[in-house]
């Protein structure tokens, strides 16, 4: 399917619903293609599984320093907000 930037506003229930049939959506910019937007192959994961698989999940919990994370951030910026 092809699309101008004004079909996005004006026409957004078609383009939908050619993504949902799998087709891809070259959108034109004043008559240059600009992007091609395609449908997403797999149905996303489980935004649980993802943040526990993440690398960064985790990283400070052998950290002895810090009791409380509100009380942490708010030492951490005291400096700034003291100025005031």
């Amino acid at each position: 399917m092809k699309a101008s930037f004004v079909d996005l506003r004006r026409k957004s229930a078609a383009i939908i619903r050619a993504l949902q049939r799998k087709e891809p959506v070259t959108v034109f910019y004043r008559g240059v293609p600009a992007a091609i937007m395609q449908p997403i192959d797999q149905t996303p994961a489980e935004p649980s599984s993802s943040v526990k698989n993440h690398a960064a999940f985790g990283m400070w919990a052998d950290r002895d320093d810090i009791e409380d994370v509100a009380s942490h951030v708010r030492r951490i910026r005291r400096g700034r907000y003291d100025a005031l």
